[in-house]
């Protein structure tokens, strides 16, 4: 029996982590199984032995995979076994990788694999907060490199209290939901999404989840200490020649602070002055010399010309398109430019430009979730596209990368909270970008919610998204704090953070930290920085369209929902749905009815007023409760020789016998004129209370006969 290494972590409501490691998974450089509840994600990491020749760059790959059997499911599909990743899946390897890349030592250039699968859930504990701390944890008792550990945390805020790791039950009361990753001494990693909060909270939240992460890193350190992994494994994997890299500065260093501090605003232009600096530097040397030595060349290069840019800032405060820290990229928007589409808006800023489209669906049109732990609809959809022509790459376009599903995810958190509840449409968001020089995914907010307000969905208040950069220097109290950052600031620079929001407050942000030692006062100038920035582009998207259009385009279909007891679902569908088929034969709209909190939801779905109106009137006559006494207006559905049935209301015969036609005496039918398919007034007089026959009649409509 292996007795293996138990570490527990207490949270502060009583429930407990526990890290194990040594009794499964024992030849990967490390492996955990992470507990808490009935939850278990198991983690592993192996790294090769040594880099690829070449590598100048942390190939760092995380996995992170749901078992369907871990909640005993079936997995959907033909072949009923996991395929590939689900969005939900990626974004968790997302959050992991953006806080565990920054943490490898800068010359550590081996793959590294890390794996996470969920075994075992309960639906009661969110197993992706719980991910980061697994695979963190696999790198503690690994002999491998990591300037770790790290954990992240949900913080949800219920009732004005923040909690840690709340449960999906505790979720659903939340107005704020960030992802929070650190090490014990320093924020690295924040995403989420919130309902206009301040500032100041959002501040808070990250405070309050790093006192919690302390706890975690600092049982992982214990945990590295009873595994004897505190002495990790020597590598060598770059080669340097100090000689070169002293005359790659010397020779290049003026002409690139030169280039940065400049201020030439094309991306391209600047581009190729800062490679025609490398290439002169080159040109002293042989093919045969550029075949060994090329290589180190351009690293070194691209070390000068990072500090080039960052000095400039600092210094002169010289950002490298002439802006200052503060300033906005020139913006323009226009609206309507798609006529097919239900909505559409074109937003460039700078040399960024996003192409967003507004479908409006009905309720054929949700997504369907299946996830493991996530079953139900959605019908707010946002999708976003990165071809490789926004930044002039000559490449073709295979499917939708992972960065493609997280900025989409960012953007549709963005937006979705200005999405009315209840509101009858599907709504499916494209973002096409069409120019790329930094924050894409903002482009997509704003372009997002121009084309809402452009379609006349009744968002409550537009939304608009900016991405803040630092530059910060090690040991160096010097900072700057970078509004709407280029696309090299973000490359080149120590944070990437992007804001979104209303008026109110914030509703999304994703934040990235490259560099140890970022303060709470930094992380406060930023936050209050990017509000103003915010604001700015705030009042563009308003000067362009100020709200919603008062009406849906054209081409845009009609909905109208209604609901209806329970008990008349079925009365509505009819036997093999023959009744709600005839319906929408009959009219040309689209009726889907569901259950829905005990009731009956119906949405009637057309492109012209008249074929819902009829459907709505068909379903009311079917759903209607007959009263004695009132009139209708029927069809005669068939003649008997003692009267004819009529159909009074959707589904609802009743007899009109012969002596209720007329006053007079009729010997039959006929003699009253009345024929099948006649459309006639009826008055229900009475309801049978043991059959529930409905007597009708005609004659009580007529003027009565004076008598002679």
């Amino acid at each position: 029996m292996i007795n293996p290494i138990v570490k527990t972590i207490e949270l502060a409501d009583g429930r407990t982590i526990t890290l194990e490691t040594g009794k499964l998974a024992k030849q990967a450089d490390g492996s955990v199984m992470l507990r808490m509840g009935n939850t278990m994600l198991l983690a592993t990491v192996c790294a090769a032995k040594d880099a690829v020749p070449g590598t100048d760059f942390m190939p760092l790959q995380v996995e992170y995979k749901e078992k369907f059997a871990a909640f005993g499911r079936f997995p959907g599909g033909f072949t009923k076994r996991e395929g590939r990743a689900s969005d939900n899946e990626i974004l968790t390897c997302r959050l992991v990788d953006r806080a565990l890349r920054p943490l490898f030592p800068d010359n550590y250039h081996a793959d590294v694999f890390v794996n996470i699968i969920l075994f075992s859930a309960d639906g009661v504990d969110m197993p992706d907060a719980l991910a980061g701390l697994a695979a963190s944890a696999a790198l503690a008792v690994s002999d491998i490199p990591f300037n770790g550990p790290i954990s992240e945390v949900r913080v949800g805020r219920i009732d004005g209290q923040f909690v840690i790791n709340p449960t999906f039950e505790q979720m659903e009361k939340a107005d704020m939901d960030i992802m929070v990753a650190a090490t014990y001494d320093n924020i690295m990693m924040v995403e989420g999404e919130m309902k206009e909060v301040s500032e100041s909270d959002l501040l808070e939240a990250m405070k309050f989840a790093h006192e919690e992460i302390k706890k975690h890193c600092k049982a992982q350190m214990e945990l590295t200490e009873m595994v004897g992994k505190t002495v990790k494994r020597a590598y060598d994997h770059e080669v340097n020649d100090e000689e070169l890299r002293k005359q790659v500065h010397e020779a290049c260093y003026a002409k690139a602070y030169a280039i940065a501090a400049s201020g030439n605003n094309n991306k391209h232009e600047r581009m190729e002055a800062f490679e025609q600096i490398c290439d002169e530097f080159k040109a002293q040397f042989t093919e045969e010399e550029l075949a060994e030595k090329g290589g180190l060349i351009n690293r070194y290069y691209h070390d000068v010309e990072k500090e080039a840019m960052r000095r400039s800032i600092l210094d002169e405060g010289k950002r490298l398109d002439g802006r200052t820290t503060t300033e906005i990229r020139p913006i323009w928007c226009e609206i309507d430019y798609l006529p097919g589409a239900h909505g559409s808006a074109v937003f460039t800023r700078g040399e960024t430009q996003s192409l967003t489209s507004v479908t409006l669906g009905t309720k054929l049109d949700e997504k369907t979730i299946d996830d493991v732990l996530n079953q139900g609809k959605e019908r707010f959809l946002l999708h976003y596209n990165f071809p490789p022509f926004s930044t002039g790459e000559a490449r073709p376009q295979r499917g939708v990368g992972r960065r493609e599903i997280g900025h989409g995810n960012l953007a549709w958190r963005a937006l979705r909270g200005v999405i009315p509840a209840n509101y009858p449409y599907v709504i499916r968001v494209v973002s096409d970008i069409l120019e790329s020089n930094g924050s894409s995914s903002m482009a997509t907010v704003c372009a997002g919610t121009l084309a809402l307000m452009d379609g006349g969905v009744k968002i409550t208040n537009p939304v608009s998204g900016i991405a803040m950069g630092l530059i910060k220097n090690s040991g160096e109290d010097k900072y700057a704090v970078l509004s709407d950052i280029l696309g090299d600031e973000d490359h080149l620079g120590d944070m990437d953070f992007k804001v979104t929001g209303t008026v109110n407050g914030i509703t999304a942000t994703q934040m990235d930290i490259k560099v140890d030692g970022l303060s709470y006062e930094i992380l406060e100038r930023a936050l209050n920085q990017a509000k103003d920035g915010r604001m700015h582009i705030l009042e563009k998207i308003t000067e362009t369209i100020a709200e919603p259009r008062a009406d849906l385009k054209d081409n845009a279909p009609r909905i109208e929902t209604m609901t209806i007891p329970k008990e008349f679902i079925g009365a509505v569908i009819g036997p093999g749905g023959k009744i709600i088929q005839g319906m929408q034969e009959e009219t040309g709209a689209t009726i889907t009815i569901e259950e829905v909190d005990g009731v009956g939801k119906i949405e009637v779905s057309g492109t012209n007023k008249k074929s819902i109106d009829d459907a709505m009137r068909l379903i009311k006559g079917i759903v209607a409760v007959p009263e004695v006494g009132e009139v209708y207006k029927g069809k005669v559905r068939s003649i008997m020789p003692y009267g004819a049935f009529v159909e009074f209301l959707p589904g609802k015969d009743g007899l009109l016998h012969i002596s209720e036609i007329d006053w007079k005496r009729l010997e039959n039918v006929e003699e009253a004129g009345i024929k099948e398919g006649d459309e006639i007034e009826v008055k229900l007089m009475d309801v049978d209370p043991k059959t529930g026959k409905f007597k009708l009649s005609r004659k009580a409509l007529l003027p009565r006969p004076e008598k002679k």
